[in-house]
């Protein structure tokens, strides 16, 4: 799968070592002079290490890469004691992989090791350093109304959405049926909310502006393997550039390996529904 990591420029290393102590999860040693990444798995790539490297030599980069494991590296942190699992879990915190954090807390409680955040949950959402548009979350809905005299409450349970954004691993994913819908679509048909989105996790995405549609299909077969998502249901709109949103949806089904019913929703351009049908994956 793709995915940030670290990359090291030996050419800059000069084998200070400075980098290794603040990589808790163990991902990085000093081997033959030079800082080392020892595993795909212990690297979270949220680079803790970035700014103690005085020669500039690491950087993060998107490539092909084993998945994080946290239990593995949990398995690593905990050799080094309270100290280093409260770094890890901070770090963890910090970056609001709380995910990870969930993972960590449960690992900590199976294994009898006493939770050196104490209070902290993997709920608690700290103060947000960076962008508030890709942070994540999932949140309860109340009940739609369905008279036309009161506003319509919305069914979206989760944040972000848009699919650049999303993590492929949210909780919000795992064993959902996904919504993937086109940009356009929700300001076309009136009801979207209502006929579309109850009880369905989502991602948005244009087909025809978007760049980077491989990483599209690289999230999309994640979702599938990984968080193991019981269907997709592909909404677009009647145009023709539009239909690459479904043909991605396809593609990552069959490259998954995993057979889930695909269905697709055509909409027009004045808001009615043309088609709706389950999707062959060939």
């Amino acid at each position: 799968m793709k995915r940030q990591i670290i990359s090291i420029n030996e050419e800059l290393c000069n084998g200070c070592g400075d980098c290794v102590p603040v990589c808790h999860e163990g991902a990085l040693q000093i081997i033959d002079g030079k800082a080392r990444l020892i595993s795909d798995l212990f690297c979270d790539g949220l680079g803790a290490c970035l700014g103690h490297c005085p020669t500039g030599a690491l950087k993060i980069e998107e490539r092909e890469a084993e998945p994080y494991n946290e239990t593995k590296v949990m398995e690593y942190i905990v050799k080094g004691g309270p100290n280093v699992i409260k770094a890890h879990m901070e770090h963890l915190r910090d970056h609001e992989e709380f995910q990870f954090l969930t993972e960590a807390l449960e690992f900590l409680r199976n294994n009898n090791i006493p939770n050196p955040l104490q209070n902290t949950v993997a709920s608690e959402k700290p103060k947000h350093s960076g962008c508030s548009g890709s942070r994540e979350f999932s949140f309860d809905t109340k009940q739609s109304v369905n008279s036309d005299e009161v506003s319509r409450q919305s069914h979206l349970t989760q944040w972000p959405v848009q699919l650049h954004l999303v993590s492929p691993q949210a909780a919000h994913f795992r064993n959902s049926d996904l919504l993937l819908a086109a940009d356009c679509a929700a300001f076309s048909y009136g009801d979207f909310h209502k006929d579309f989105m109850n009880g369905k996790s989502l991602a948005i995405a244009c087909p025809k502006l978007d760049d980077g549609k491989e990483i599209y299909v690289e999230k999309l077969i994640t979702m599938i393997k990984d968080s193991k998502l019981n269907s997709i249901t592909v909404v677009i709109m009647e145009v023709p550039c539009c239909s690459g949103l479904l043909q991605l949806a396809a593609y990552a089904i069959k490259n998954s390996g995993v057979e889930i019913p695909l269905k697709a929703v055509v909409i027009g351009v004045r808001g009615e529904i043309i088609k709706e049908n389950l999707v062959k994956i060939l």
